[in-house]
């Protein structure tokens, strides 16, 4: 009882927590009492956000591309993050960090995008609209969004390893030492990072309960089973969280990634090989090509303003917000490799991976309706689309288990990263937080999950995709100014260290 008591009274000290914590529980109660209000506020904001900064994610995006190959190629490419040796083989190595990264958005979308770029191709090159298509799609998942989780996983790895500092933002600068400007950072740090995290577990758990009903042939979006999918999300991310990297987040993220592969080689193997890899070439070679005028969005690779809008804010967004804990965890797990191998590693296995998925997913789903002759939306609901797509294929039901289980398992992966990550920034950056810290994050992260879910569903023709675009981009916007601080802060840094 008195261990439990002074347990309590040191996370009440904790002044980070209680005031991230705090924001958190208002957010979430206000949400319930005020959904309506709270919704329309959200899409105002959104719409001010995209119409002044929507250019400045654009600049932000490529800018984190390049800075991060400039390093690579330098001479503090050779840095190594600790003299030891790399803690995990660079399967489990690749396997974690693709798990926390990226997970069921692969899943989400895997159909339902690619399909329609195809049908509205945003840009005008004189491609086909297949290889078109491919290719928005791989820069949309592509070379930036790695690029903002691997900014993050170089300063704190080279904080972390190299400078024997902690895992935190406020520690990596002298800039933040002041009491008032490092708790700042770090409240902002775990704001974001747990409204990046609640936006994909809303979206997963949505997905699952999609192909839930639509193996039982009834229409998706059943509010309390979504509910009901957050809680077990939530409690079986704790208990991986609580057992640790090597026992929990390790074994279930090389689970995920023999799964996907598995599922990857099923549809490649029934598909148009031939047609696939000619597809995922050509879309990589104009996607290469193209990159820098395609992330400017300039002449005729223009999507428009309310394409932007759409897709490529949001997702630059999501990225954002996804950056803080992806990024810290990617460094917890770099330890002993160089920086050049970090930043090539992270930028280059996983697009490349994710490439290939895409390529075989779009090139199958472009076949089906050709051959259909006629396409009804089949594949527009992004909750739905993969369980329809799998029904063209060999035992249907079990390959729509298979993808719910898959689901399942990203989902808590990717959460029982964040509350580890999240554990370690309040826990003064203890790269092992307590397990009282585990259990406090894993809780706040239910309750807003469980609030979004609700906000999800306040109007007939709203749900967790467009209210969590909106949220998003929103809540991004201070970490993407600060992002570009601490870029001009780390260039200072190494400037006077080679100096």
């Amino acid at each position: 009882m008195q261990l439990c008591l002074s347990s309590m009274i040191e996370l009440l000290r904790n002044k980070v927590l209680t005031f991230s914590g705090s924001i958190l529980l208002s957010g979430s109660v206000f949400i319930f009492l005020f959904t309506d209000r709270f919704y329309e506020a959200i899409e105002n904001g959104s719409l001010w956000v995209r119409e002044y900064f929507g250019t400045f994610y654009l600049w932000l995006g490529l800018g984190c591309v390049l800075f991060l190959l400039i390093i690579a190629i330098s001479k503090i490419g050779r840095i190594r993050l600790g003299k030891s040796p790399p803690e995990y083989d660079r399967l489990s190595w690749i396997a974690m960090l693709y798990s926390a990264g990226m997970g069921a958005g692969i899943l989400l979308r895997a159909v339902q995008e690619p399909v329609y770029m195809y049908l509205n191709p945003p840009i005008a090159t004189g491609s086909a609209p297949e290889i078109i298509s491919l290719e928005y799609t791989f820069y949309q998942w592509g070379f930036t969004a790695w690029a903002f989780y691997g900014l993050f996983a170089l300063i704190i790895g080279y904080s972390l390893f190299v400078e024997k500092q902690d895992i935190r933002l406020s520690s990596s600068f002298k800039v933040f030492h002041s009491n008032r400007w490092g708790k700042s950072i770090d409240i902002l740090t775990i704001l974001t990072t747990v409204i990046g995290l609640v936006a994909a577990i809303g979206l997963g758990t949505s997905q699952i309960e999609g192909g839930i009903s639509h193996l039982q042939s009834k229409d998706p979006g059943d509010l309390l089973t979504n509910l009901f999918l957050v809680l077990i999300i939530c409690v079986l991310a704790f208990f991986s969280a609580w057992a640790g990297v090597n026992k929990g987040i390790k074994r279930i993220s090389n689970w995920n990634i023999y799964i996907t592969i598995s599922l990857l080689l099923f549809v490649f193997v029934l598909g148009n090989i031939p047609e696939i890899i000619s597809n995922f070439l050509n879309s990589l070679y104009h996607y290469v090509f193209d990159f820098i005028p395609l992330s400017l969005a300039g002449g005729n690779l223009d999507p428009g303003e309310q394409f932007l809008t759409d897709w490529t804010y949001y997702y630059w967004a999501f990225w954002l917000a996804w950056a803080p804990f992806t990024g810290v965890f990617i460094a917890r797990i770099s330890k002993g490799r160089s920086i050049r191998e970090l930043i090539i590693g992270v930028l280059l296995i996983p697009s490349l991976g994710s490439f290939f998925w895409f390529s075989v997913f779009g090139t199958s789903a472009f076949e089906f309706i050709e051959d259909a002759g006629t396409y009804s939306n089949e594949f527009s609901n992004v909750f739905t689309s993969v369980f329809i797509f799998f029904e063209n294929y060999p035992l249907p039901a079990v390959s729509s288990l298979v993808v719910i289980l898959l689901l399942i398992s990203f989902l808590v992966t990717s959460v029982d990263s964040a509350i580890f990550v999240l554990g370690m920034f309040t826990d003064k950056g203890n790269t092992e937080p307590k397990k009282k810290y585990r259990l406090v994050w894993a809780v706040l992260i239910f309750i807003f999950c469980e609030a979004i879910i609700v906000l999800g569903h306040t109007k007939p023709d709203s749900n967790v995709l467009t209210a969590m675009q909106k949220f998003l981009i929103i809540s991004s916007l201070p970490f993407a100014i600060l992002s570009v601080i601490i870029v001009f802060l780390f260039s200072k840094k190494l400037l006077q260290k080679r100096n």
